[in-house]
């Protein structure tokens, strides 16, 4: 198996958003179909493709943001390095969910939906991670989290933070 860089995979997923916009810009419909794979290849949606997508499109560029901020699916900034999701399904709410946010909020120091400044942490809440018995309960990444409290919030995040996972 040949070693690809990162890098390489990146130029890959930027040109097959190239490719998605010559193929798809006279498409009727296309415009949420472009700024998926406009997500897919950067990570987010850069000001710089929505102004390729508008070109291209001859939809304004004003119009594509609207899009963008109506649609939860779309982000306009990077996700961080780790992805904190927290659950607020009914099991993990009764057990104390909007605790936790909080905890979570003041030691990341962002609200829902926000990416810490140092792009190591992004924060989302989700309805259910389908871990019930685990309430309540996180994924950072792909690792679950469960029977949270506030200083257990604290050392978990200290791990990610300093490197180590668990």
């Amino acid at each position: 198996m040949e070693n690809i860089s990162v890098m390489e995979i990146e130029q890959q997923e930027i040109k097959n958003f190239k490719i998605d916009l010559i193929t798809k810009k006279d498409q009727d419909g296309s415009l949420i179909p472009l700024l998926q794979s406009a997500q897919e290849s950067y990570g987010y949606i850069p000001e710089k493709a929505i102004y390729y997508i508008s070109e291209l499109t001859g939809i304004p560029a004003a119009d594509i943001y609207g899009v963008i901020t109506f649609y939860a699916q779309f982000r306009l900034k990077p996700l961080g390095k780790n992805l904190v999701r927290i659950c607020e399904g009914t099991a993990c709410h009764v057990n104390g969910a909007k605790r936790i946010l909080a905890a979570l909020e003041d030691e990341l120091g962002i609200g829902v939906g926000e990416t810490t400044d140092d792009g190591i942490f992004s924060l989302q809440s989700v309805a259910c991670l389908g871990c019930c018995s685990l309430a309540p309960a996180m994924v950072i990444n792909e690792e679950t989290h469960g029977g949270l409290t506030p200083d257990k919030i604290r050392k978990i995040l200290r791990k990610y933070r300093n490197g180590q996972k668990n």
